[in-house]
């Protein structure tokens, strides 16, 4: 079942279907990222036992970008505590710079605020997370304050650590008061 969480005249946001994992794949693959399906196979399965919230974005009907929403994260600097975690976001090179990465985090976060008053996320520290860096401080997120992580755990003072995909920092980020939360 499709759902459409936003659309404008350019940009679709909508639920993982399926057909979108193998989409994603080769257009990663196509512009140099490591990518695989299995990857997108979790999130499909994550999804259908209610465990994440996983969005694409169409740009003018191409699968353009990506985000999923954790609602109660066990991973990372807020793990178990009951807040969502933003996972795995990007937007393919080729549509970048056309609004869809700060409409994904739009819906991610007014996801994320009907579970929580606070979200976040973890961002590499490598050079090729440069923009996602700096878009996170202009949204607002914070550094947790617990210095960097590698895979699911802090690296502690002075350890030796592989600057890749799996060395993080976290931020988070307060949300507006939600509605729908207070209800609940």
């Amino acid at each position: 079942m499709c759902l459409i969480y936003y659309q404008d005249q350019d940009i679709l946001i909508r639920n993982l279907q399926q057909s979108d994992a193998q989409i994603i794949t080769e257009e990663e693959i196509a512009q140099g990222w490591h990518s695989d399906i299995e990857k997108y196979q979790m999130r499909l399965r994550d999804q259908a036992e209610g465990r994440s919230i996983s969005l694409v974005a169409e740009y003018k009907g191409n699968i353009a970008g990506y985000i999923n929403v954790y609602p109660n994260s066990e991973w990372g600097a807020f793990g178990n505590q009951g807040y969502p975690e933003i996972v795995d976001f990007g937007v393919l090179e080729k549509y970048r710079r056309n609004g869809i990465g700060s409409k994904l985090m739009d819906i991610a976060e007014q996801i994320s605020a009907g579970y929580a008053d606070v979200v976040y996320l973890g961002v590499g520290m490598h050079y090729g997370y440069g923009s996602a860096q700096r878009m996170y401080v202009k949204r607002g997120y914070i550094p947790d304050g617990s210095g960097v992580w590698y895979g699911d755990k802090v690296c502690e003072q002075y350890a030796d650590c592989r600057n890749d995909d799996d060395l993080v920092l976290y931020f988070s980020k307060e949300l507006p008061h939600s509605e729908e939360r207070s209800l609940s």
